[in-house]
């Protein structure tokens, strides 16, 4: 089966080679660029806040390694909170030990923040000040869900924000939309992992029609973005080659 990854490059590099193992054939059109944080001042004091925080909470494997750039991974007694495998492997790659990263465990199924929060909700105390490293939208400002950082409010924390890299839409080649278009057709299967990473796709092929077009989503949220932009169908599986590998046995 031909499968369109379309994470930053980086990362639908990584999946590709286990995926070509399985016998996928295997398409790269990323969906988002991956580009520097927006404000190195407010990246800077973050990193001067992490030894003291109860927590540094990781939305991506990009949110690591733009947070770390340039920066020894040094959290002192801090812990490093991520929701899923990609972010937990950026951390160890560069050096975190494994007895400080907390992630929902694999076996649930389920990497968002509400798996997290049942992970660490124990951990915070009023006044513990909890870091979130995200990447930032078009205007450079953080972006993404505030329902974590609701919680730890509600538990009393202090939460502070920081954009470790930004997030954009990328540029495509004539090649790489004529590829996009073909995709469309249903021969292909698109492996979406972020709902912003739809609307860039809206952006790349204004006025493309979907019905024909079949997706694998890593969150239910995600796929009813595909299917609001017309997708014919949808499933949802975990953001893991394993469970890529067998929900596509049920699109065959």
């Amino acid at each position: 089966m031909r499968l369109v990854l379309t994470r930053p490059e980086r990362e639908a590099s990584r999946w590709a080679q286990p995926l070509l193992e399985l016998g996928h054939e295997v398409l790269c059109l990323p969906l988002i660029a991956v580009g520097p944080a927006p404000d190195a001042q407010a990246l800077s004091q973050a990193r001067a806040l992490a030894l003291g925080a109860r927590a540094l909470m990781f939305v991506s494997a990009n949110a690591v390694r733009g947070f770390f750039e340039d920066a020894p991974p040094v959290l002192g007694s801090s812990r490093a909170w991520v929701t899923g495998p990609g972010s937990a492997q950026a951390l160890r790659e560069l050096g975190v030990p494994e007895s400080l990263i907390d992630q929902p465990p694999l076996e649930a199924g389920r990497f968002d923040s509400e798996a997290l929060w049942l992970e660490v909700q124990a951990q915070v105390r009023a006044g513990d000040q909890v870091l979130i490293v995200r990447g930032a939208d078009e205007l450079g400002l953080p972006s993404g869900r505030p329902w974590l950082a609701e919680q730890l409010q509600h538990a009393g924390a202090l939460v502070h924000e920081v954009a470790s890299y930004a997030r954009q839409t990328p540029s495509w080649s004539a090649a790489q939309q004529a590829q996009a278009q073909a995709a469309a057709q249903g021969e292909s299967v698109w492996v979406l992992s972020s709902s912003e990473s739809l609307g860039h796709l809206q952006q790349l092929l204004p006025g493309q029609t979907w019905s024909a077009a079949r997706a694998v989503a890593t969150h239910e949220r995600i796929a009813q973005a595909a299917r609001q932009l017309g997708f014919g169908q949808v499933a949802v599986c975990p953001p893991t080659v394993g469970a890529l590998h067998a929900c596509l046995q049920s699109l065959q």
